[in-house]
């Protein structure tokens, strides 16, 4: 019986000692300055530089950069928390993949930079030169397809239905004066289909991977104006890690003055800085 009591006893403090140990590491585990940023394309390259920088050193934060290139794959993995935080997406884009992925939601931590959106085309020199029947090639995703039609109408090219929404699509076209047809096709593909339509939307990340800047070489593009506030790129995490200090830091990181004079050089000055709070966005 003794020994039956001494081996209990044994076995409740190895209990407890374990206990101990995994509520220490889970502990240092949250506590921990290492960020991991998922990001694609030009936002992947700024990631990786502020991560080596003086100023995320000086705020007391390792960051590690994956790059996964498909947008949704990367919204999971955030929302898994595989990756802490992402780089890569607008507000409209990440609304969209909440009401889609309504148990696994995200939250934004701030604001970034608008990256206009272009319509580019290798055959005609001007948006009043598109001529009737011309194909139109824009992303096949909902938030960008909706940003199209909306860049599309401001162009003067068709107008759109008074219930047009962030996730509205082709169907919501109320006049094509020039009956234009509209080819939807992979974001990512855009300048590689420029000599195979006659124009094609491209956000600017994709834009620059191509070659194209959107100040100089699109036909047209969005202005900073609050037509286009849900079109401004935001920081992003799990719902659950939305108060987390050390992922809140990353915005002011992002907007430091040192980071922001490296972007426009870089960049030509396409991704235009926008440091507003979250209201801004929701109102």
């Amino acid at each position: 019986m003794k020994k039956i009591i001494a081996l209990l006893g044994v076995i409740i403090v190895l209990g407890v000692v374990g206990f101990g140990v995994h509520s220490v590491s889970h502990s240092q585990k949250k506590e921990s300055n290492t960020i991991v940023i998922g990001s694609q394309g030009s936002d992947f390259q700024i990631w990786q530089y502020i991560a080596k920088s003086a100023e995320a050193k000086k705020a007391g934060l390792t960051i590690e950069v994956k790059q996964i290139t498909d947008g949704v794959q990367l919204n999971k993995a955030t929302a898994d928390g595989s990756v802490d935080v992402n780089a890569f997406q607008s507000y409209s884009y990440f609304n969209a993949y909440n009401q889609q992925n309504s148990k696994k939601k995200l939250a934004a931590l701030g604001t970034t930079y608008l990256e206009p959106l272009g319509i580019y085309s290798d055959k005609y020199d001007s948006i009043e030169a598109i001529p009737a029947g011309s194909t139109i090639a824009l992303a096949n995703n909902p938030a960008n397809t909706a940003r199209g039609l909306l860049l599309l109408q401001k162009a003067g090219l068709i107008t759109l239905s008074d219930d047009f929404d962030s996730l509205s699509g082709v169907e919501k076209i109320t006049e094509n004066p020039k009956n234009l047809v509209f080819k939807q096709i992979d974001d990512t593909t855009g300048p590689r289909v420029l000599k195979s339509v006659d124009a094609v939307l491209i956000s600017n990340t994709v834009a620059l991977d191509g070659g194209l800047n959107v100040l100089e070489d699109s036909l047209f593009h969005e202005e900073v104006d609050q037509t286009t506030k849900n079109n401004i790129n935001i920081l992003a995490t799990a719902e659950d890690n939305k108060d987390n200090a050390n992922f809140r830091k990353l915005v002011k990181l992002y907007h430091n003055k040192t980071i922001q004079k490296y972007i426009s050089k870089e960049f030509g000055g396409t991704k235009i800085e926008v440091d507003k709070p979250l209201s801004y966005l929701e109102k």
